[in-house]
């Protein structure tokens, strides 16, 4: 069921995002503003996380995935609307909506861990993460049918993808309410020792004292965060600056198709290797191709095969540090908190993700995209820290 949703859900959001930042331009008619759009999406699924996750908390995932997936297609619909009347609010409006979709499907790796044994939990993972795949990839090719579809309509052509991914989502929402049965929260819950039964507190008082009293699970937050803000950064200016150098709607879709392959198809392959080999050793993964990712892309120079080739690595980068990191933070909480650290962990990485996105537009505008690349890979900086402290403790425990 889970596998099934995350196929959709990653088709709603890919049909949109791949042309998020054009229709904000078509809109607007400014490069430093298109990138506003997919950060208010960014936004939309930080400001859901935590009361989602109370939400999960309290009666379980079914209710707060469907719920999520509503939310995320009625954004579908104002994006649409925002496009017909040119109203830039009502875009950023919706946009922010849209979010909760993503948020949905982020939330799901979660769900997939729930009654994963430790050794298999980064698999399980990987394997939620990975069925986006089909509908990811899919996503930015059809956005241009998509847009066709609606022109008779009267509706913009960079809006129609939109119409389509809400009506997506609401397949999401209907699939997870009549078919997540057993509720794998709820079901690990009731398997768990009675101490760690109900859960802690509040959603981001309990989260912040279970990440502050973990060194494993701060490093894992800043992974998690950082990776993200690392790829959202770059890659929502990528199909303006691709624009910007003649491609047109097919190539930019060809582009974006190649990250998000990046982002989910080898997630299977990430999650043996942080099961197998550690957590550790896939969080300098992450930052190494990050880093490759940054460097390939930002010296591209107008080449449309190297940008395309520093984007899928940019979404290699992105799988491992998510699949270890949020591996990673699993282990180092009690059962009790997982659900407030969780919703804890999707409000940084998308708060750091949204204003990353909000300052790559001006970034671009002001510097260019290059430089966009080489910030987003200062980012990581902070990770390579904490790896190395987290590196040292061990050897120093190992005797």
């Amino acid at each position: 069921m889970l596998i099934a949703s995350q196929v959709l859900g990653g088709l709603g959001v890919a049909i949109g995002i791949a042309l998020a930042s054009v229709l904000a331009e078509d809109i607007t008619g400014s490069e430093a503003l298109s990138g506003l759009a997919q950060t208010a999406a960014v936004a939309g699924t930080a400001a859901v996380s935590l009361p989602l996750a109370a939400l999960m908390s309290a009666r379980g995932r079914r209710p707060g995935l469907s719920l999520a997936y509503l939310i995320g297609a009625a954004g579908g619909g104002l994006v649409v609307l925002g496009a017909v009347i040119d109203s830039f609010p009502l875009l950023l409006l919706g946009m922010a909506a849209f979010g909760a979709g993503s948020a949905a499907n982020l939330q799901a790796r979660f769900a997939a861990a729930d009654l994963a044994p430790v050794d298999q939990r980064a698999r399980a993972i990987s394997t939620v993460v990975w069925a986006t795949t089909i509908g990811a990839v899919l996503g930015p090719n059809i956005a241009a049918p998509a847009g066709r579809s609606v022109q008779r309509f009267g509706i913009p052509e960079a809006a129609g993808p939109f119409l389509w991914a809400a009506v997506v989502f609401l397949l999401c929402a209907v699939l997870v309410t009549v078919l997540l049965r057993p509720d794998p929260l709820l079901t690990a819950r009731a398997l768990a020792p009675e101490e760690e039964q109900r859960p802690r507190g509040r959603s981001l008082r309990a989260g912040l004292e279970a990440v502050t009293a973990s060194p494993s699970a701060r490093l894992a937050l800043v992974t998690v965060s950082a990776s993200h803000t690392a790829m959202v950064a770059i890659m929502v200016m990528t199909p303006v600056d691709l624009a910007h150098h003649g491609a047109g709607i097919e190539l930019i879709g060809l582009v974006i198709s190649g990250h998000v392959a990046g982002m989910y198809a080898f997630s299977p392959l990430m999650g043996r290797l942080c099961d197998r080999v550690g957590r550790l050793p896939v969080i300098g993964l992450a930052v190494a191709l990050l880093c490759a990712a940054a460097l390939v892309a930002g010296t591209a120079g107008g080449s449309h095969l190297r940008t395309g080739v520093g984007l899928f690595l940019l979404g290699l980068g992105w799988s491992a540090g998510l699949v270890a990191g949020s591996a990673l933070l699993i282990d180092s909480v009690p059962q009790a908190a997982r659900a407030a650290v969780q919703g804890l962990s999707d409000l940084t990485m998308n708060t750091a993700a949204g204003l990353g996105g909000a300052a790559a537009g001006l970034v671009v505008a002001q510097a260019g995209y290059g430089w966009l690349n080489a910030l987003g890979a200062l980012l990581l900086l902070p990770v390579v820290v904490l790896a190395l402290k987290s590196a040292r403790r061990s050897d120093t425990a190992s005797p």
